[in-house]
């Protein structure tokens, strides 16, 4: 793969192709999205979100403002209001139009559309103000920009200074023998399980094929340095299957 190509999976595409081709899977899958992460985790995508709100600790007295990215049906950030001050306010930016409809849906039934600003755009080229943010979290989505350098610039340009980014994501698996389970129930189950299930198991091979094309956890903490950010860490989760990166904006 070339510097001009992205992965769509396997496949090296255009990055243009892959926007188009990533838009086109989320607009399947957006009204089963919970159900999508609960096939490719077995479940556990709940436990793990709950432990980025604790990471990110958001604080329970005076204003906040925080963007998540990738984060339409509103996941992650129903949880982290739950856990601030009610003078929070989240800005939620997601490319997928129909994931932005469940997202303000969800929002409204739990009286929380008051605090949160939902917007359709690109990751790669926030219509956001420099500076504006004091947190950012992108949980299950970064894989699927075509240029992540690009998105890791744009988050660092967001956020204010001494703010934190966080990214949840699937990753490499770092305990022998739980590493060759999760690859054939990856390959095997998941695709099956999603065409059993949502009658096509096409959306669910590009996920777990896109998994595999993701920086191993040490390569990301190196391109989350190389954005500017300090402190660049992460955390392990389940094995390695899933991890919390962190870095801090200067």
């Amino acid at each position: 793969m070339t510097d001009n190509t992205s992965s769509y999976g396997f496949q090296a595409v255009d990055p243009k192709d892959k926007q188009s081709k990533v838009n086109h899977v989320f607009s399947r899958v957006a009204r089963d999205y919970d159900l999508m992460n609960d096939l490719m985790s077995g479940g556990m995508h709940r436990v793990w979100k709950n432990e980025l709100i604790t990471t990110l600790s958001p604080r329970s007295k005076g204003p906040l403002a925080h963007l998540d990215v990738a984060g339409g049906t509103g996941d992650i950030t129903f949880r982290l209001l739950e856990k601030a001050s009610p003078q929070a306010r989240a800005t939620v930016l997601d490319i997928s139009g129909e994931m932005l409809e469940v997202g303000r849906e969800r929002a409204q039934d739990k009286g929380l559309i008051d605090q949160i600003e939902f917007i359709e755009g690109n990751a790669e080229k926030l219509p956001l103000a420099d500076k504006s943010f004091d947190s950012y979290t992108i949980a299950f989505g970064i894989r699927n920009v075509p240029r992540i350098d690009l998105a890791l610039s744009e988050a660092y340009r967001v956020l204010k200074p001494g703010g934190r980014f966080l990214c949840l994501e699937f990753s490499q698996v770092s305990v022998p023998l739980l590493d060759k389970i999760y690859d054939q129930f990856s390959f095997h189950v998941i695709p099956k399980m999603g065409e059993m299930v949502m009658g096509d198991g096409e959306p669910y091979q590009y996920l777990v094929e896109s998994i595999r094309k993701f920086p191993k956890q040490e390569a990301f903490k190196t391109m989350i340095k190389e954005a500017g950010f300090s402190r660049p860490s992460y955390t392990n989760l389940t094995g390695g299957i899933a991890a919390i990166h962190s870095g801090w904006r200067t």
